[in-house]
């Protein structure tokens, strides 16, 4: 996590977000940039949260670990997100570990000002649209993302994990770590490999030097149908 002190940046994200009249001037002096890079941690499940981070670039994956140690992925988020806005609040441990999946950078507000302005009209009404955005896509998540198929859930997370502006687009998933990318997509490894396995045939991807390697984008997203893991609605500028 790198500190970026840059008030002209910051700015031009709010002004970008359509946020000046969200922030007031005084708690926009306490704003600090953070930049994280690919798999750097934002938020950890079972910490105490010191930071609101307002995701303005970059994506991030959201996943629940249980006792157990298996963990189930929860979505992904792109810009404009909240993370970390009701534990800071509230005071509450973090319920989800937040990664970077690409670079990323936030708005971080230290919770200590947010207490100072939490009765500020128009950030309320920003706070209760986000949250209550938030938890709709993450009930609907959490009640249908595994009725869906392996293939479909497979699909999905490697369009998450893989970007359409890159000219070869390879994904972020090191065949070492499929045991864990099973874990997250809710299925076992012998399953999720079989599916894989028709993925290669199929030409969608490829194995390269011990890196699955997307081909084919069009391909899984003929799959998936739709990436179950991310809501064009979230990209909405509020």
């Amino acid at each position: 996590m790198k500190e970026i002190i840059d008030m002209i940046r910051i700015n031009r994200y709010l002004s970008e977000f359509g946020l000046e009249e969200v922030f007031p001037e005084p708690l926009r002096q306490h704003m600090i940039l953070y930049r994280f890079e690919p798999d750097e941690t934002l938020i950890l499940q079972g910490e105490e949260s010191q930071i609101l981070f307002l995701l303005v670039q970059g994506k991030v994956k959201v996943y629940t670990t249980s006792i157990e140690g298996k963990t189930l992925l929860i979505n992904f988020t792109t810009p404009l997100g909240l993370i970390g806005e009701i534990e800071c609040l509230k005071g509450w441990e973090n319920l989800n570990t937040v990664t970077a999946v690409s670079a990323v950078e936030t708005i971080g507000i230290h919770k200590r000002w947010l207490s100072q302005y939490r009765e500020e009209a128009p950030f309320l009404r920003f706070l209760l649209d986000m949250v209550t955005h938030k938890f709709y896509l993450k009930s609907i998540s959490l009640s249908f993302n595994l009725l869906y198929p392996v293939e479909v859930r497979l699909a999905s997370y490697l369009l998450s994990i893989s970007s359409e502006d890159q000219n070869e687009i390879q994904a972020s998933v090191s065949v070492s770590k499929l045991k864990d990318t099973a874990n997250l997509i809710g299925t076992s490894y012998r399953h999720m490999n079989r599916v894989l396995q028709s993925f290669c045939s199929a030409g969608f991807v490829v194995r390269r030097s011990g890196t699955l390697v997307v081909k084919d984008r069009q391909g899984l997203i003929t799959v998936a149908g739709r990436n179950i893991y991310e809501s064009a609605e979230g990209r909405e500028h509020l």
